[in-house]
């Protein structure tokens, strides 16, 4: 499971910086790094449809005069054609959704909440995400799943695909080039290492989830948020907001946590299903994985540096998959002598994703890229074969601390 070659876009206008916490495979490492300032005030209820066509031929936008309060989608920075992507929807008949490879809350919520509303306005849709093709383990209690298909019933050449939190083309593994076929292409991300792909873009580094952005279309289609739609995206939310616990949990994002409860969320079962519950057999991989830690106190221009291994072996004695090692850094980066956490997952294929976070002093997302990944600032990954001491090697090589004369 490969991170994607990218760069950090400049953050769009009417934002404000909070932590940046996607590594580049996607996963959620606790928030993003900037949020909107959407009004408070915004209603509950979504808004009505979208109706007749603007002077462009697109779908007219709502009115903001005669609308009352701006909706948070007005507020968002970055590249979002909200206009084109909602006319290309409404005149579709079936839409084609996929995700990155190895989907995380917020990928698979984010693309089940919009198969649902999609299918609410009467389109056939079908969703997907490239192999291997398996639901993780801590993701199978998301509604809407009767929406996937195996990736090679997808069309190979769909009249409207839209792509979610993906940050490149090629993190749609087997279903990239069907993307590369797609008459219309909407790439709906909030990665700030998004290689700019797709004909229509609703792409915000700004955001602090690709829920955000979905919510927003969702709203912006006219389709009222029902309990299976707001679950999906409020385990996008959660999962990258670190359980609302980190300092991208503004009032805003609140906001729409509130919203998405009025609708019918339990967010103890959502968050029973995504933290707190494993088998026994990740407990012990777990245990492993602390006991080989290793502390360098000098490195990360001597903020300190922790790291550890997860061999596939060591996961596979005990019958514990590939997904559900994503909680390991987490515990790895409570360390307080180290300003960067690192764990070194087998894959599968062989090969070694390199996770990364940090704590605000080192830029992460910089290191992974200069190593063929992405990500952010406090959070990025890369993929890498060899050994994994000459790997760390290689991303000691690659940290920068600002005044260590390496910057």
């Amino acid at each position: 499971m490969s991170g994607p070659d990218g760069r950090a876009e400049t953050p769009g206008a009417g934002w404000t910086r909070r932590c940046s916490t996607h590594d580049a495979g996607g996963h959620s490492a606790g928030g993003h790094d900037i949020v909107p300032r959407a009004d408070a005030a915004r209603a509950a209820a979504p808004a009505p449809p979208v109706k007749g066509p603007a002077p462009n031929g697109l779908a007219a936008p709502e009115s903001v005069a005669s609308a009352g309060p701006a909706p948070a989608g007005a507020h968002l920075g970055g590249q979002l054609e909200w206009e084109r992507a909602v006319e290309l929807i409404r005149s579709a008949d079936e839409v084609c959704l996929v995700c990155h490879v190895a989907p995380d809350g917020d990928a698979l919520g984010s693309m089940l909440a919009l198969g649902q509303a999609l299918r609410s306005l009467g389109k056939q849709c079908l969703a997907s995400f490239g192999e291997p093709f398996t639901v993780p383990a801590i993701l199978r209690f998301l509604p809407g799943q009767e929406l996937l298909v195996e990736p090679d019933r997808m069309p190979e050449a769909p009249a409207l695909m839209v792509s979610l939190d993906a940050a490149g083309q090629a993190r749609l593994g087997s279903l990239a080039a069907r993307a590369g076929r797609a008459r219309s292409l909407i790439v709906v991300d909030h990665h700030a290492s998004n290689t700019e792909f797709g004909g229509v873009r609703l792409v915000d580094p700004d955001a602090a989830a690709t829920a955000v952005l979905v919510e927003e279309l969702i709203r912006r289609l006219g389709v009222p948020l029902d309990g299976a739609i707001a679950e999906g995206l409020y385990a996008g939310l959660a999962s990258d907001t670190g359980s609302f616990k980190y300092p991208c949990t503004t009032p805003e994002v609140h906001d729409l946590a509130g919203r998405l409860l009025t609708a019918g969320v339990r967010p103890d079962a959502v968050s029973r299903e995504l933290w707190d519950r494993a088998p026994f057999g990740y407990l012990q991989v777990l245990a492993g994985a602390l006991a080989r830690a290793r502390l360098e106190r000098d490195a990360a221009g001597g903020l300190g540096l922790v790291w550890t291994t997860i061999a596939r072996a060591d996961r596979d004695c005990r019958d514990v998959p590939y997904d559900q090692l994503e909680g390991v850094i987490d515990q790895l980066r409570r360390t307080d002598e180290a300003e960067v956490a690192v764990v070194l997952k087998e894959t599968d294929k062989g090969e070694w994703y390199v996770s990364t976070r940090a704590k605000g002093s080192v830029d992460v997302g910089r290191a992974c890229v200069e190593l063929g990944g992405g990500g952010h600032r406090t959070a990025a990954a890369f993929t890498m074969g060899g050994e994994p001491a000459w790997i760390i090697d290689r991303l000691r090589g690659a940290l920068r601390v600002p005044g260590d004369g390496s910057a």
